[in-house]
């Protein structure tokens, strides 16, 4: 895990009132390098297990390479093979997307917007209740429920 260090300023909503809480402000150190899921397994809100799952999901995301790509690749392909038996790059990318799809679709309808938002994109557990216009602090239990049943399909125990 990358750490990247930058100072963020916060302040609470409201107009700003003589002896008052609101409108004061603060900042806060933040580690931008931190994934959301790294952050709630870091402070105890996910246990080793559920972060496994979380990470095994978010590998074959990249691996399958689903995320935007802005322009084309010029990667040089390097192929290791041990055998016949060995994967070509494509067909490591389309296991990955099977093994993705598969997780997803069994984590259930419902549950695939949370863990697509904070696992895969690396938004944070308030932007994606906002987003998905969910109530303040629901997120954490249904993302639980999500990685709970994403660890039953990697067989994480």
């Amino acid at each position: 895990m990358k750490r990247e260090l930058v100072e963020r300023e916060l302040t609470t909503e409201g107009p700003r009132r003589a002896g008052s809480a609101q409108g004061k402000r603060r900042t806060v150190t933040v580690n931008v390098g931190e994934s959301p899921l790294a952050w709630l397994h870091a402070r105890g809100h996910l246990d080793d297990r559920l972060f496994d799952a979380g990470e095994a999901l978010r590998g074959d995301y990249e691996r399958a390479q689903l995320s935007a790509n802005v322009t084309m690749r010029w990667d040089p392909v390097r192929v290791k093979s041990t055998g016949e038996r060995a994967l070509t790059p494509t067909e490591r990318q389309v296991a990955a997307k099977r093994r993705f799809d598969e997780a997803i679709a069994h984590a259930g309808r419902g549950l695939d917007d949370i863990l697509w938002r904070v696992v895969c994109a690396n938004e944070g557990l308030p932007d994606a209740e906002k987003a998905l216009g969910w109530p303040v602090r629901s997120g954490k239990l249904v993302l639980r429920i999500a990685l709970e049943r994403v660890a039953e399909y990697y067989r994480i125990r």
